[in-house]
């Protein structure tokens, strides 16, 4: 599926997460879609905790966060010579 039609399945209200990005208007934020990604959980865990949820809205996810950081600067941080 096209980026730009993914992204159509990331929407806002502020009246859910302070208007922080929710998958399709559910009680789902973007944020805690990637943090159960990145904490090592799968697509399988996810089907199963949110039997709503579709592939879509996992790559659309993915696509919001690139885009998101897309333009940013991230620093590593320095490393200590021992």
């Amino acid at each position: 599926m096209e980026e730009n039609k993914l992204l159509e399945r990331i929407t806002y209200n502020p009246q859910i997460y302070g208007g922080k990005a929710i998958v399709r208007g559910r009680r789902l934020a973007v944020e805690h879609v990637l943090d159960l990604l990145a904490s090592g959980h799968s697509e399988k865990d996810l089907f199963a905790d949110y039997p709503w949820l579709e592939k879509e809205d996992i790559s659309a996810c993915l696509v919001y966060a690139a885009r998101t950081i897309g333009n940013e600067t991230v620093e590593p941080v320095l490393a200590k010579i021992a």
